[in-house]
């Protein structure tokens, strides 16, 4: 059957390279390994790179327009929900805002926008093995939406500093528990460009 690869990195375009090294570098406490030659190489972990940036000249960019077809955002793991809620609070007190919570159910979810407007996403696993989650996504809850409601990040630390268990609040049934939010594939397809827009 042969070897089976595994994602090591990912390259993005941008004009304004030391803007977007400088929100990799706070979002995901990256740092550079190299720059030079319209190149800039970021890595977070043992990997020699996670994140490549290529510069493109300003004269030829062009700005990602909502509904843009390819890639449409990279996503970030952390071991547990603290640890999300914590770069959260981190990312906040640096100014750096998520564009839209989402309880997908699978994961817990928050997406943030880079400056050239890629979605990234910072999420945790609900399940404590991938065969629960895949058993989740095969089943009605998921099949009826796959996306999940939008949840609001603040009541979800004050719940979690309150006593409340990570298992509790990674549900779907708690994210709908409290205010109702727009709908998070608003954002997500660029029809609005925050949960709050």
């Amino acid at each position: 059957m042969g070897a089976t690869p595994k994602l090591v990195h990912v390259v993005l375009q941008t004009a304004q390279p030391d803007v977007v090294r400088d929100w990799y570098c706070t979002v995901l406490k990256a740092h550079v390994v190299h720059a030079g030659h319209g190149l800039t190489f970021l890595t977070f972990d043992d990997e020699h790179h996670r994140i490549a940036l290529l510069e493109v000249p300003a004269e030829v960019a062009r700005p990602k327009e909502p509904g843009t077809v390819g890639m449409h955002h990279t996503a970030f793991t952390f071991d547990s929900l603290d640890d999300l809620l914590e770069r959260y609070a981190e990312l906040r007190a640096a100014g750096v805002e998520p564009a839209v919570p989402i309880q997908h159910g699978v994961t817990t979810s928050l997406y943030y926008r880079d400056p050239d407007g890629n979605f990234v996403e910072m999420q945790v696993d609900n399940f404590a093995t991938a065969d629960e989650a895949t058993a989740y996504m095969k089943g009605p809850e998921y099949d009826a939406d796959p996306v999940g409601p939008a949840f609001d990040v603040d009541r979800m630390v004050a719940a979690r500093r309150g006593g409340a268990s990570a298992a509790e609040l990674c549900t779907r049934a708690w994210a709908l528990s409290g205010p109702e939010l727009p709908d998070p594939m608003r954002v997500l397809t660029g029809a609005a460009p925050s949960l709050t827009a």
